[in-house]
């Protein structure tokens, strides 16, 4: 049985913790430091509020969070800050910790198809090299998928990441038909007896009904032909901030996606969005973009990571 896997190495926790160092020197360091403060007072509830919704926590998950370990620390008599930050640090986790998350994503049998969705510009294509280099790593044998075949860039970057990674790609010419292209991968996933499928797919903003049907498409083209273990992986660009949470809503009301592939944690996002996508969109994140390389994709653990935003430099 293979399993749309979240596992956590001691090398994952520690891609983690160095990609969200910008974050914890930032706004969850600010937040640790308004715990040291002798008492809890409203002055701190306040200020807390602002940094969570300047991490991109969001207005309605910070408002949610706030009531939250408000009531905890009086129904606790919590009167010490930093058993109230520790009441912080479990909040957080609860939102992001989606404990069913193995079970819904097991498959039954091989090929595993992931269809990568995303807009232009979040670095989906090199999430699909991290995703496969990921795969490679656990023993498994990946097939690509060229869908997005509206960009004739698309399909060369693809190709080069193919070459790179040792890894077949099949794609047609620019404009042909994605349903096409996803109908040929699945056939030749299913000759080469490959354990996994990703597919690309072409960059589609929530304005583009037209791109949203034709992703409707491809899943029914691979449905007619017994492919049920499919997957929809979101790629949201973790510096977009709530941006990146408008999109994620977009899609999830256009298909079911299973989670979200976080790219970028490591270079000038704020963190919190995570938060929100969990909280608001009840969307776990699966993976976190931790650098350039391929090697830099870290399955998404939720305790590594709160511990990760508020862990001591010193």
């Amino acid at each position: 049985m293979l399993k749309f896997f979240r596992r956590s190495s001691q090398a994952d926790k520690a891609k983690t913790e160095q990609a969200v160092k910008r974050s914890r020197q930032t706004f969850f360091g600010q937040m640790s430091g308004l715990f040291r403060r002798s008492r809890i007072d409203d002055a701190l509830w306040d200020e807390l509020e602002e940094l969570l919704i300047s991490a991109d926590v969001g207005v309605a998950t910070t408002f949610k969070l706030i009531e939250r370990l408000r009531e905890q620390v009086r129904d606790r008599r919590v009167s010490d800050p930093q058993d109230a930050l520790a009441l912080l640090r479990e909040e957080l986790l609860y939102l992001v910790d989606f404990d069913d998350i193995d079970q819904a994503l097991e498959v039954e049998e091989s090929p595993l198809i992931i269809l990568m969705v995303g807009v232009n510009g979040v670095g989906k294509t090199t999430s699909i090299a991290k995703l496969t280099k990921l795969y490679q790593d656990e023993g498994k044998s990946v097939l690509i998928g060229a869908a997005d075949t509206f960009r004739a860039a698309a399909i060369e970057q693809i190709q080069v990441w193919g070459d790179r990674l040792h890894v077949d790609v099949i794609a047609h010419r620019q404009g042909a038909d994605p349903g096409a292209v996803a109908f040929d991968t699945l056939q030749a996933a299913r000759a080469r007896s490959a354990d996994v499928v990703i597919i690309d797919t072409a960059g589609r903003l929530h304005t583009k009904f037209n791109l949203m049907e034709e992703l409707k498409k491809m899943q029914r083209v691979l449905s007619r032909q017994g492919a049920d273990s499919q997957r929809v992986l979101l790629t949201i660009d973790a510096t977009t901030g709530q941006n990146g949470l408008m999109q994620a809503r977009a899609f999830t009301e256009a298909v079911e996606c299973e989670g979200v592939l976080l790219a970028k944690v490591d270079s000038s996002s704020k963190g919190g969005v995570v938060f929100a996508i969990a909280d608001e969109l009840d969307l776990p994140v699966l993976f976190i973009g931790t650098g350039e390389q391929p090697h830099d994709l870290a399955p998404f653990d939720p305790q590594s990571f709160v511990a990760s935003l508020f862990a001591d430099d010193d």
